[in-house]
């Protein structure tokens, strides 16, 4: 997938609770048919491709989850392959970034999205102490994935950044260039929060790497963060009354495809 001055809108398909996490309660296959449905809704209202997440098995595991979810992950990812034609990517929380890149090599998938790529950080799990970017890219080599993207969340949201308080925006993007990525994620403090604006303009001035704004995108700031990203990550916007945990709202996501096309013919 091409993000390079796209000016790309990419929807959030939140997979329900996988096997053996403190919120599952339905079978599998009924959790991999709502992926299909909303990727069939996304994909036909014109998003430009789509991030599957395992946002409802929290509370989270720090880097290491089981075979049992990289299984489902990849038993969506596949089913959403084969259902729409749109690019998309896995991620797999928290932090869990090698399983989401075999999860993404044995579905099709284009990219993934890694927290904890470069510098420690204090996030709900704990503490991200190692850097993922020098194991996560000699495992894509190892298994041949070198065609599928890695981008990286800089200063990412539901973390504590004290430890690199002396390390600014810019530095930290081009410490997530300098170590390989694809592109950077910018954010704002939680899910559903925006991201500073000023923030999206420094990183992109920082990096030639795509950026791309991953929380609190609305029709009526979109156009001020894709004046200075190549993408931006909806979710939480696009569900009933804008509530993350919810089923997508037709009305919302057409909204919104509407609003990036007018961003992008302005």
């Amino acid at each position: 997938m091409e993000l390079q001055g796209s000016k790309a809108l990419v929807g959030m398909i939140h997979l329900g609770a996988l096997p053996g996490t403190p919120h599952a309660d339905r079978p599998l296959a009924d959790v991999v048919r709502q992926a299909v449905d909303e990727a069939l809704l996304l994909a036909s209202s014109g998003v430009d491709a789509l991030l599957l997440e395992n946002m409802h098995d929290a509370p989270y595991l720090k880097r290491e989850v089981g075979p049992e979810i990289t299984a489902a992950v990849t038993a969506c990812a596949c089913a959403v392959h084969d259902a729409v034609s749109v690019p998309f990517g896995i991620q797999i929380l928290a932090g869990a970034n090698r399983a989401a890149l075999a999860a993404a090599l044995a579905s099709g998938a284009c990219f993934v999205r890694a927290e904890g790529y470069v510098f420690s950080s204090v996030a709900d799990e704990g503490l991200l102490a190692d850097a993922d970017a020098g194991p996560l890219l000699r495992y894509r080599r190892q298994i041949g994935a070198d065609r599928i993207k890695v981008l990286c969340d800089v200063k990412k949201k539901h973390s504590a950044h004290a430890i690199t308080a002396d390390i600014d925006l810019a530095a930290t993007a081009r410490a997530g260039a300098f170590f390989g990525a694809d592109g950077i994620i910018v954010t704002g403090a939680e899910t559903g929060s925006p991201a500073d604006v000023d923030d999206v303009a420094t990183v992109a001035g920082a990096t030639d790497l795509p950026v791309i704004v991953g929380s609190g995108i609305t029709p009526d700031n979109v156009g001020d963060f894709l004046a200075h990203a190549d993408a931006v990550i909806v979710g939480s916007w696009l569900k009933e009354d804008g509530a993350w945990d919810n089923p997508p709202d037709p009305r919302r996501v057409e909204e919104m495809v509407a609003a990036v096309q007018a961003t992008r013919r302005g």
